[in-house]
């Protein structure tokens, strides 16, 4: 994303211009988040962790397998309620630099629609002072979002289709 993020995403946060002067470290909104149907850049994402008050940036990518329980995987789809996704993709980014000390930015950005095989569905990049917080708060943010942003994955196998509900989904009433 030389020149911005491309017109399709849906954001929150501060996309990244490395050409742009940047503002102070203190004034960046610290959370940035993305829904997108193109290909996740890692690149992209580390640019809106960067900070020099830190010290560790932990990534996590989850990327479409080949096989699951026994099954092979051709491809998986996500869908979205897209405005409220990115609302509570937000929220748990502010709950990770609230919960985690020395985390000093988050950024996550998820794909929709078709994903094949080998490619990635969602990133997520945390920077912090130490790299504990960081690998907590990397781990908060996936398993928080599994659980509450409505995103719904159904992988398709070479024998058929069958939606998979998340384990960790909680309904809103609980």
């Amino acid at each position: 994303w030389s020149r911005g993020p491309p017109a399709h995403l849906s954001i929150m946060g501060s996309p990244g211009d490395g050409a742009a002067v940047q503002a102070s470290q203190e004034e960046r909104d610290p959370c940035y988040v993305a829904i997108t149907r193109e290909p996740l850049s890692l690149d992209a994402l580390m640019r809106e962790v960067q900070d020099t008050r830190c010290g560790a940036v932990v990534t996590f990518s989850g990327n479409t397998r080949d096989f699951f329980e026994g099954k092979e995987v051709v491809q998986l789809e996500y869908e979205a309620y897209e405005p409220m996704a990115l609302k509570e993709l937000r929220l748990l980014c502010l709950e990770a630099l609230g919960a985690y000390p020395g985390v000093r930015r988050v950024a996550c950005a998820h794909r929709l629609g078709i994903v094949p095989r080998g490619e990635t569905s969602v990133l997520i990049a945390v920077a912090s002072e130490h790299r504990g917080e960081a690998f907590d708060a990397c781990r908060y943010v996936i398993d928080t979002l599994k659980a509450k942003v409505p995103i719904w994955k159904k992988e398709i196998y070479s024998d058929g289709s069958a939606w998979k509900a998340n384990k960790e989904w909680q309904t809103p009433e609980g």
